[in-house]
């Protein structure tokens, strides 16, 4: 078999397999879509693309009177971005203290950070309730956010500690030689350098508190407090409730903040260590 045959051969086959993860993923992505325009509140009768397509699902949401989807939609983006501002500021202190510093108990942190990583967090959740019971901060968001940041910490050090080590260490060393000290040399050399990987760890934590449900659900307990995961899932829940269509419309709505970070921060994503260095 000639090589351009093989190629073609390879080719073909890799497109045939990212068609079939493409329609696996797509697939319940467009039953959602499709759902939040069927009329009516039952799934049974919905279809991907509606016959007599309705925005009415919609308008229910942000009407105040009947649903308190806006008020949800405000607790997620509040605790969503300030546990992304807290799981960065200290990723990237710790990631840099790990990479650049040799201190006593250095390794052993690190194994411990690996092994947090491997417990689940709904293994800890006795405990976490636990502690926030005494400490008062049940029913809070701040309670999330602390649980949130923490639990974002061990795997994210592990992959901007990663990222930290492969940025020359002679570029530290230069800027000594001039003068610099740790924090002018982290401010200004270290971290223009690392925000693609900054960009990674910013996007996970802001992802983070839009899917949990678990950790939501045992912490808060007022309505007027719940996240957007917890008050959806009590809008399909109740006896009487079963709003599956209206469910789906805000489902829909949860990606557009998601997206608009994705594509803020995409130019990071494709920015490497040596673009980096280049504009440095």
């Amino acid at each position: 078999m000639s090589t351009k045959m093989q190629n073609t051969i390879r080719l073909t086959l890799s497109y045939i397999v990212i068609a079939i993860a493409c329609i696996i993923i797509l697939y319940p992505v467009a039953w959602i879509v499709g759902s939040s325009f069927n009329p009516g509140d039952s799934l049974s009768g919905s279809s991907i693309i509606p016959e007599n397509a309705t925005l009415q699902h919609y308008k229910d949401l942000f009407n105040t009177a009947e649903s308190d989807y806006l008020l949800w939609y405000w607790n997620t983006l509040k605790i969503c971005i300030i546990t992304m501002v807290i799981a960065v500021a200290m990723i990237s202190c710790m990631a840099y203290a790990f990479s650049r510093y040799r201190f006593v108990g250095r390794k052993n942190g690190l194994m411990t950070f690996l092994i947090l990583q491997m417990i689940p967090n709904f293994a800890a959740l006795i405990a976490i309730y636990v502690l926030a019971y005494i400490t008062g901060f049940l029913d809070t968001h701040f309670a999330l956010i602390l649980v949130y940041a923490g639990g974002l910490l061990p795997m994210n050090t592990w992959l901007a500690k990663g990222y930290l080590d492969t940025i020359p260490k002679e570029l530290d060393e230069s800027a000594r030689i001039d003068g610099a000290g740790h924090f002018r040399i982290f401010w200004q050399i270290i971290l223009p350098l690392a925000k693609p990987i900054l960009a990674v760890v910013a996007l996970f934590s802001f992802i983070t508190p839009f899917t949990d449900f678990i950790l939501a659900q045992i912490i808060l307990r007022s309505e007027e407090k719940f996240t957007l995961a917890v008050g959806l899932y009590r809008m399909i829940s109740d006896q009487f409730g079963n709003e599956f269509t209206t469910f789906a419309a805000g489902s829909v709505l949860i990606a557009i903040p998601i997206s608009i970070l994705f594509l803020s921060l995409q130019r990071y994503f494709i920015s490497g260590l040596t673009a980096g260095g280049t504009k440095g």
